[in-house]
């Protein structure tokens, strides 16, 4: 890995580099995905099983499309019990810390007869999308549907791309079941996403779409934003360490590479304090790619967005952290805790040299859905919040509104809203 002397300028050189991974900066696709978007919006099913056998190499018609029973049953009987065990294990970890976020409605009221509040709502359908085909993204899976199930919603429905046999990848769908999935319906890409914005036969509509996908899954959520809600537009993964003397080379290098082996596209970085440690990390990290399956990835990964950064102190390797605002950041420090309260921006924050990232993404509980490319400075993990509304109440004896009516209708005018000044005055016209 680049080993560089942290300063101002390779900072912003670094950040103008991985702000190049943006969604936002492949614009050469969005034409495409219109077209697919517009398609599906026009015709429906009917372009939907077109898109599915084109992309998909799946035959999928309006008698298929929805994942039955049978097949359920048949996905159990192809997963190792152990990891449906472990799955569950996982789901209640999940599940027991999203309870935590719920929030109620609440009330507020005055002897003048003035009540205020806020109503909490769930939504009342959700979309889900999971990355399939051939690969299997069961954490996924227990990451969209747990918070949305959790907060309330009605009808929690679940799409993701089948195999060229027209089926589900079994793991994917063992855990949309344990999950609580209302439903499962096999179709991936844009045009899955434009399917849950939009509707068809098939598919109901739904008021929100969440879940990970490619660039065209991206860009399609971007596009269909005010037809449905979405959680986010999500970048490639990224980890940023922030490690001193103390901190073990070995577990490190593990951790940077754990993001490093998503795609192509990912970033991990460490910030140091210790010019020795820095060496190390980059010698265990070269190690590690001759062992790993996935090297070719992470090797590119590691080429066009892997730093070491040597920072002069503490303090300006947490600044640089601020300022990254990366999805992962792993405190490795004599003293994490301290360090951790001086983090501002970060979508999840692991503490310890036992804290590594995949305990976030697969088991600990808290959500693997994280703000990219520097979104975390603006927003948060996904959550049960994102699954509900909030609507004011509002009410007012005619005691409590003369106390004030003069002052709104004052207000009223200066904004020459003589209407609106006006619904309060002829309630105490003479």
């Amino acid at each position: 890995m680049k080993i560089i002397k942290l300063t101002e300028k390779e900072c912003n050189n670094i950040l103008e580099n991985l702000l190049k991974r943006s969604p936002d900066q492949y614009g050469k696709y969005e034409e495409k995905v219109r077209k697919i978007l517009d398609d599906i919006k026009n015709r429906k099913d009917e372009a939907l099983f077109e898109y599915t056998e084109k992309y998909d190499k799946a035959k999928i018609n309006a008698g298929n499309i929805k994942v039955t029973d049978d097949e359920i049953d048949e996905a159990y009987t192809k997963v190792d019990p152990g990891l449906v065990e472990i799955i569950r294990k996982s789901l209640k970890n999940i599940r027991d810390y999203h309870k935590k976020q719920v929030r109620y409605s609440w009330f507020d009221s005055k002897p003048d007869g003035t009540i205020l509040g806020q109503k909490v709502t769930p939504l009342s359908r959700v979309g889900v999308y999971v990355p399939g085909g051939k690969a299997a993204y069961p954490s996924s899976v227990l990451m969209n549907i747990v918070p949305a199930k959790v907060a309330g919603v009605d009808e929690v429905i679940m799409v993701t791309p089948p195999g060229t046999d027209g089926k589900v990848y079994p793991m994917t769908l063992v855990a949309a079941n344990e999950a609580g999935a209302d439903a499962v319906y096999k179709a991936g890409g844009a045009q899955a996403i434009g399917a849950l914005a939009f509707g068809t036969e098939s598919i109901k509509k739904v008021d929100k779409i969440t879940g990970p996908g490619n660039i065209f899954v991206a860009l399609a959520k971007k596009a269909v934003y005010g037809h449905a809600s979405i959680d986010s537009i999500a970048g490639p993964s990224e980890i940023l360490v922030i490690a001193d003397e103390t901190a073990n080379p070995r577990y490190v290098a593990a951790d940077l590479l754990s993001q490093a082996e998503h795609d192509e596209m990912a970033s991990a970085i460490l910030i140091t304090t210790s010019e020795g440690l820095a060496k190390k990390v980059s010698d265990e990290t070269d190690q590690f790619i001759k062992e790993l399956s996935r090297s070719e990835i992470i090797k590119k990964s590691l080429d066009s967005y892997g730093y070491i950064l040597i920072a002069k102190d503490m303090e300006e390797a947490v600044a640089t952290a601020n300022e990254i605002a990366s999805e992962h950041l792993e405190i490795i420090t004599k003293n994490p805790f301290d360090i951790m309260t001086k983090i501002r921006n970060a979508g999840a924050i692991f503490l310890g040299e036992y804290s590594s990232e995949p305990l976030g993404d697969y088991f600990a509980g808290p959500n693997h859905v994280l703000p990219t490319n520097g979104t975390a400075k603006f927003f948060s993990p996904l959550s049960v919040d994102d699954f509900i509304k909030k609507t004011s109440i509002i009410s007012y004896s005619k005691e409590a509104l003369g106390k004030i009516h003069t002052d709104i209708e004052e207000f009223a005018k200066s904004e020459q809203l003589t209407a609106h000044a006006n619904s309060i005055a002829v309630r105490f016209e003479e």
